[in-house]
Parts: structure tokens; sequence; C-alpha cells
């Protein structure tokens, strides 16, 4: 029995559950397909952007020579925090009051989580597919075994092999379209996961360095105060 089948000639809970089914494979596949595009690079590009960066004279070229590597835009935001934070550096808003480290601190980290969650978007739906997929096809296999049981016992002629081959393999498709969902949007989700974290450990030390080195060099700490000395008699 097809999907289309499924979804014409069987009873409302097929319907629906052929229908989610399907509903579940399209919206992983559309995931699977946008992440493979923002991720294409991996973290090649962000090396690359990375690379030239630091071998750029000022962030104002910095940011021109990323926009040619940095194809998914996730180290530029960090580059354009820190010129953001230098050109606020008057302002009379509450976000330029603290020293330059806080400024640049509370920049990159905005930067930086907002790189990681389009890194992250998908990973949850893809991860709720590849978990979820298969047993809403078990329940429609033993939805359908369950009609197709009930409709033998009442047929007269007694029990037969064929009678019940015929209906008991059609519910069987539902299970195989489980996994026909779910299998793709695991292998999806590890594999994702594994870019993700190569290019957020770039990022988060990329963040580091910038702040390393735009940052104010803290200030020296104050000698402790002298002991008494006590004087003998």
């Amino acid at each position: 029995m097809s999907v289309l089948e499924l979804l014409t000639q069987g009873d409302g809970v097929s319907r629906s559950v052929a229908a989610l089914l399907l509903a579940m494979s399209i919206s992983s596949w559309v995931v699977i397909l946008w992440k493979a595009w923002l991720l294409r690079g991996g973290t090649r590009d962000v090396l690359r952007s990375i690379a030239a960066f630091w071998q750029s004279t000022t962030l104002a070229d910095a940011e021109q020579r990323l926009k040619a590597f940095d194809r998914a835009t996730l180290v530029l935001p960090a580059v354009s925090a820190i010129k953001n934070t230098a050109a606020d550096v008057n302002s009379a808003t509450l976000g330029a009051t603290g020293d330059r480290n806080q400024r640049l601190t509370r920049a990159l980290r905005e930067a930086l989580h907002g790189a990681l969650r389009r890194l992250q978007s998908g990973q949850i739906l893809l991860a709720t597919v590849g978990a979820t997929a298969p047993f809403v096809g078990l329940l429609g296999t033993v939805w359908g075994i369950y009609g197709a049981l009930s409709g033998i016992a009442g047929q007269s002629g007694g029990f037969t092999i064929d009678k019940v081959a015929g209906p008991v393999g059609e519910a069987l498709v539902m299970t195989a379209f489980g996994l026909a969902v779910a299998i793709p949007a695991v292998l999806a989700y590890n594999v994702f996961g594994r870019v993700i974290g190569r290019v957020e450990a770039e990022l988060e030390g990329f963040a580091h360095d910038l702040l390393g080195s735009f940052g104010s060099a803290p200030a020296p700490a104050a000698p402790p105060p002298a002991r008494p000395m006590p004087v003998s008699a």
C-alpha cells in the first residue's frame, strides 16, 4: 500500500498517522537542505575568515575581506561588535557604561550567541523527528493490524494465511515509512552536530582572542598594606 492509498483508503487514524509522518518527513528534509547550505563550508570557512581578519590592517578592512570568506556570516558579527563598541565610547546609553573590557565582553557574547543560535536552529526538530517517527509508524502498524484482523474475523470462509498476509503486509508499510522518515533525520543530526561543535569551538576561541587584543589591560593590583613591625622593649 502506498502513502497515497493510506491517505485515501484508510480510516481516520491511519490517515492521521500517514499525514503526520509525511509532514515530519517534509519538515526534516527542509531543515536538512537548509543546514547543509548553511554549513556547506564547515570549519574551513570559519578558519579562513579568522585568518583573513588577522591579516587585515583595520577593522573596516577586516569587514570588507570577511564578506568574501564568511559566507554563513558567523565571524563577521563579532568583528562588527568590536567596531560598534569602539564607536559607542561617548554614547550616553546604559550599554556604554562600564570599562572597555566589560563592554567588549557584552558585545562579543551577544554576537557569539547570535551565531550559535543560527547554528543550532533546526537541531531540535531533527532530534524530535528521529526519536518519534519510528514510534508513530509503529502506532500506524498496530492500528492497521488491528483493523485487518477485525475485518478478517468478520469474514466467512475460515481463517487462511492469504487473508492475513495482504492486510498485515499493508499495515507494516507504516513501520517502514516511519523508519524512512527517522533515519535521515538521525544521520543529519549527528553529522551537523559534529560540524557545529567544531565551529563553536573556533568561534569561542576567536572571541577570546578579540577580547585579549582589543580590551584594555587590567590595572596593576595595589600592593598589600605594610604590616606594622613589633617594637621590642
